[in-house]
């Protein structure tokens, strides 16, 4: 069966992304989207391996696992960074195939402690390189999800205020852009394997949607391009020469069109100016916003839009034998009324221009034809020219999008990419994003609930750790570091420290921001909570710091709302869709720093 999914698709789902996050008559609509940006992954990027069948005792930190009969014939090594109940992570991955090696699933994974075996072996499972400068690649399936879910810092909302539509960025640059192709309705691929041959962009691309037919001048001002100079004698294009501008003096602002006065005679549309919010929030390197529909100067560009009218005819073929040296007319024939095309000969009878005098309007398909009894010496096409027995010469109607050039600029300029700008600003949100730690994972999640509710959350910004009040602490917790505390059941509750802010004028109470995980914080076979009981030390196991939980506190502090000295994450655990997931580089956070962290979508 031979289908498409239509670039029209991707346009919709990017316009009904961006209408969801304002739909619906208030925050608690099932009609609109909370969305909301986060960042997490505090720890690490380190080699994942999955084991089970654990025999002869336990991995060590610091010794090296192998796959093969012995460590001199490895296929596959690294070195142990952490162990845990059911994996291990490593580093300085190296194999028969050097970094890209990896343990076949179901190989016997051996211990070796840099002068023999231990004896210590496992089974492995799946297996998932990854460094600090190498992140792994996401995964698309509900385990990966809810692993997301347990180490997600904090998250901030994305309105519609801080989301637009896209389109690549192409600066008027005749440099880097000395030519740009042209508005047509037809252009197509050619199949490789034959049957079909299509219609290429004057610099080759095979559709509309992957055309340089615009540009963003230096004001800022975007201007599609609706003729670039191609004619016979130049069957791609030539070189563009004038900068279009609304203050320039090619710039016609009844039809807002643009026409160089000299070079190849580019034809440009002008479609809106960008203002400075959406510059300073959407303008990237690689990208550049579409205007909201409301914005004044799209507004106007739609005002003079016009269904089926016509700018552009090109000589197709220029033919001969038709009246020498001559400025002829003729209508542009079609469904629509009122369009003429201006034709110039030369001395043979070629055509050398093709020109439209009146754009005309209603057109959904068009043509010139050039025959006796079609041709006029007067713009009005009222007086007949004869043509010659044996004229030739082809003209080509070059047809706008629905609704006229301008009516519609994010499916003109084909913006099947939405943005999304975030900016954290410190210690955002009350403390909600901390700003003594670094994160490896941005995403969007939509629709969380609130922690302990079925409600959906809607602040501004929301924490995803839990959080311990600590007094009497021996010293300061590291970031990342282990904690531990044993609980009055004998079990042992376990975490990874985010975050340790002093209070204010004391070296000794603070509060403490810790993540917990199934894949690194097991104790008999499950995850248990940390306890108000200031009985019982908060132990840090790289620190040694021992502090006490303040069970007497009950208040809000760096964001997070505490009971008998505790506090929970603000979104309740694998609530809602996590719809995006980036992996990245340390990001490092600092008191005094911004992120301005630009997310674009492609549909």
């Amino acid at each position: 069966m031979a289908a498409i999914i239509s670039d029209k698709f991707r346009i919709f789902n990017a316009k009904q992304f961006l209408e969801s996050l304002s739909e619906g008559a208030n925050d608690a609509s099932a009609d609109r989207t909370r969305l909301y940006f986060f960042v997490g992954r505090p720890q690490p990027w380190r080699a994942f391996l999955e084991t089970y069948s654990v025999d002869g005792g336990s991995f060590t930190v610091g010794n090296e696992l192998y796959v093969g009969t012995n460590y001199g014939t490895a296929t596959w090594r690294g070195t142990v960074e952490a162990v845990y109940s059911n994996s291990i992570l490593l580093s300085a991955i190296f194999g028969s195939a050097g970094t890209a090696s990896a343990p076949g699933l179901g190989s016997t994974i051996k211990e070796w402690d840099g002068a023999s075996d231990t004896g210590v072996t496992a089974t492995s499972g799946v297996y998932r390189y990854a460094t600090e400068d190498a992140p792994p690649l996401p995964l698309d399936n509900q385990v990966e999800k809810t692993d997301i879910y347990d180490d997600i810092i904090a998250a901030k909302r994305v309105t519609d205020a801080n989301a637009r539509a896209v389109v690549r960025r192409y600066n008027w640059d005749l440099v880097a852009n000395p030519k740009f192709d042209m508005w047509k309705p037809d252009y197509s691929a050619s199949p490789a394997g034959g049957g079909q041959i299509g219609k290429s962009t004057a610099l080759g691309y095979d559709s509309i949607a992957d055309a340089k037919f615009y540009v963003m001048n230096t004001n800022y001002e975007v201007f599609k391009c609706l003729y670039n100079g191609e004619n016979p004698a130049n069957p791609t294009g030539q070189n563009a020469t004038e900068e279009p501008s609304v203050a320039g003096a090619g710039y016609n602002g009844a039809t807002g069109i643009y026409t160089e006065t000299s070079g190849a005679g580019y034809v440009w549309k002008y479609m809106y100016t960008l203002p400075t919010d959406d510059v300073l929030k959407f303008l990237s390197s690689d990208f550049m916003p579409v205007v909201l529909p409301t914005e004044s100067t799209r507004v106007a560009t739609e005002a003079l839009a016009v269904a089926g009218s016509v700018d552009v005819a090109l000589v197709e073929d220029a033919g001969g034998n038709l009246p020498p040296s001559q400025t002829l007319y003729a209508d542009i024939l079609g469904d629509g009324t009122g369009g003429i095309v201006q034709i110039v000969t030369t001395a043979g009878g070629a055509i050398s221009s093709a020109t439209v005098t009146s754009r005309g309007s209603g057109y959904t398909y068009a043509n010139v034809l050039l025959s006796n009894g079609y041709l006029y010496s007067d713009a009005g096409t009222t007086t007949g020219v004869a043509t010659p027995a044996g004229a030739t010469g082809a003209i080509e109607v070059v047809l706008p999008p629905k609704g006229g050039h301008g009516a519609a600029a994010d499916i003109e300029l084909n913006a099947k990419r939405v943005m999304t700008n975030i900016r954290l600003t410190y210690a955002e949100g009350s403390g909600d994003f901390p700003v003594d730690n670094d994160f490896r994972r941005i995403g969007l999640l939509t629709d969380p609930y609130d922690w302990g509710t079925s409600s959906y959350a809607t602040s501004s910004t929301l924490n995803g750790m839990y959080a311990v009040k600590i007094t009497g602490s021996s010293a300061d917790y590291i970031s990342d570091e282990p904690i531990s505390q044993v609980r009055a059941d004998g079990n042992i509750a376990k975490g990874t420290v985010v975050s340790w802010t002093l209070d204010a004028g004391s070296t000794t109470n603070g509060i403490l921001k810790y993540y917990q995980s199934p894949a690194e914080h097991l104790h008999n076979g499950a995850v248990y909570a940390f306890e108000a009981n200031g009985a019982v030390d908060v132990t840090g196991g790289n620190s040694a710091a021992d502090g006490n939980v303040d069970t007497v506190y009950n208040g809000t502090l760096e964001g997070v709302t505490l009971a008998n000295g505790l506090g929970t994450p603000e979104i309740a655990n694998n609530s809602g869709d996590i719809i995006y997931i980036e992996n990245r580089r340390l990001i490092t956070r600092a008191p005094d720093q911004i992120e301005d962290i630009k997310l674009v979508i492609e549909f």
